[in-house]
């Protein structure tokens, strides 16, 4: 039986009659309260419209993303799912992000499904549908679990769907950067599903034939921007048009990632018959154009510095697709 260390969190509940209503909006719930799990849930109370933070989850009543919560007068709870499914908010919740580990979500989301809860997953579990929001943001809205990939994957994917839509990708291959000082515990831990999910969504959603992705800790101090490279195998085509592709793109995604952007302009080279490029990963000679593309994502700084832009647009993309998730569903209902 889980007893949290309450008492450590008292100093920091503020009385629920202190708690502004928020009518009309969606209640959601976040399972997690390590980087990912407390920067969403200030991007969730400073900047949606839509959706109302009703639960705050974590496992460690001494965690800096409780007490934040507590401060901010969240109901939160340190006993995990279990605490979640027990506390009296819990009815009234719609939609639960997961900030865990793939792990630990399957776990989760069985039983979240069974108590009729959506979930948005933002751990490398991929139990539900690949959802990058400029390339298939409303594909998913009606699945139960949708997974939001990776911080990489949400960076780069875009640009490969991007290039992909001028010319056919042969093969992508995407190098994330990030601060190690941005990666906490859950990330670390989920490392080994980090290259494989985001590489399969390459393909599923980027529409690569290949795809392979690497990341990068960067324990440089003082802590380096997250940066991500994609680099593109394609047929020879128009550069203008790709160029041009991937610029709409990029402006698509600084709509709810206002820090992301092209670091320099796009880049390619062309690949001869007479000096083919072997590619391993598929066991093949290639000639045609290679297009790199070079990405920096600064974080809106809710709660790590500007320098975690890998926090931003995963929890950003998230935010996104619950509310749009919360906006079908009141259509629905209004219909």
């Amino acid at each position: 039986m889980c007893k949290p260390r309450l008492a450590a969190l008292a100093p920091y509940l503020l009385p629920m009659k202190d708690k502004p209503p928020m009518p009309e909006k969606t209640k959601v719930a976040i399972i997690g309260s390590g980087n990912i799990g407390t920067d969403l849930m200030i991007k969730i109370m400073r900047l949606s419209k839509k959706l109302e933070m009703a639960a705050f989850v974590g496992i460690d009543a001494e965690s800096d993303g409780l007490r934040r919560a507590a401060r901010l007068g969240v109901p939160i709870t340190a006993c995990g799912i279990e605490g979640l499914v027990a506390m009296p908010e819990f009815a009234g919740i719609e939609i639960v992000f997961d900030a865990t580990s793939a792990g630990a979500h399957k776990r989760h989301s069985e039983i979240l499904l069974k108590h009729g809860k959506r979930v948005i997953d933002l751990t490398p579990a991929a139990i539900g549908p690949y959802t990058i929001p400029p390339v298939n943001g409303d594909a998913n809205l009606d699945a139960p679990n949708v997974n939001m990939v990776t911080c990489g994957g949400q960076a780069t994917i875009p640009i490969v769907a991007a290039i992909q839509s001028v010319t056919p990708v042969h093969y992508a291959e995407i190098v994330a950067s990030i601060a190690s000082k941005s990666a906490g515990p859950g990330t670390r831990a989920n490392i080994d599903e980090f290259t494989e999910t985001t590489s399969q969504a390459i393909v599923a959603v980027g529409g690569a034939r290949r795809g392979k992705a690497i990341i990068v800790l960067n324990p440089a101090e003082p802590p380096l921007m997250m940066r991500d490279t994609v680099y593109c195998l394609t047929d020879d085509a128009d550069q203008q048009a790709i160029t041009a592709a991937v610029e709409a793109m990029v402006a698509e995604v600084k709509t709810y990632v206002p820090g992301y952007r092209l670091k320099q302009a796009v880049q390619f080279e062309r690949i001869g018959h007479n000096s083919p490029l072997w590619i391993p990963e598929m066991g093949e000679a290639f000639s045609g154009l290679k297009v790199s593309v070079f990405l920096e994502v600064e974080g809106a700084a809710h709660y790590l510095p500007a320098y975690a832009g890998n926090l931003d647009i995963m929890t950003s993309a998230a935010m996104k697709t619950a509310e749009k998730i919360a906006q079908l569903a009141a259509a629905k209902v209004a219909a």
